[in-house]
């Protein structure tokens, strides 16, 4: 997930812990996780909900001044369908989540199985 460059210290310090987004499709998934410029985000849960569903409160709890401005941010697609994105950072060098790891394990196997073509050839 990308945030908006004002966002992300928020998010690294783990003050903002949820973002409103609209999307054609969920972009995430709850337990994938996400690199960011420094560490990751992980997914914890996400759901959608209705533009009614966007309070003040949310707005910021999401690092925005008000709902207008979270707005002005959140839409800048053809997306119409509104979602709420609960995550915790996780910091440099913290492990791999289970995305990182199956996308690892599936890299390894790929190299392994190349270098045995190689070998045969």
């Amino acid at each position: 997930m990308v945030f908006t460059r004002r966002l992300r210290e928020g998010v690294r310090s783990g003050e903002i812990t949820c973002s409103v987004r609209i999307w054609k499709s969920p972009h995430v998934k709850a337990g994938g996780r996400y690199r960011m410029e420094e560490g990751a985000i992980e997914v914890d849960s996400i759901e959608p909900i209705g533009f009614l569903d966007i309070t003040p409160e949310l707005a910021r709890a999401s690092g925005f001044l008000g709902v207008l401005d979270l707005l002005k941010v959140a839409k800048h697609g053809r997306g119409d369908k509104i979602y709420l994105v609960r995550f915790h950072c996780v910091p440099p060098g913290a492990g791999h989540g289970p995305a990182e790891a199956s996308r690892a394990a599936k890299n390894a196997s790929g190299r392994r199985r190349s270098s045995r073509r190689t070998r045969r050839q």
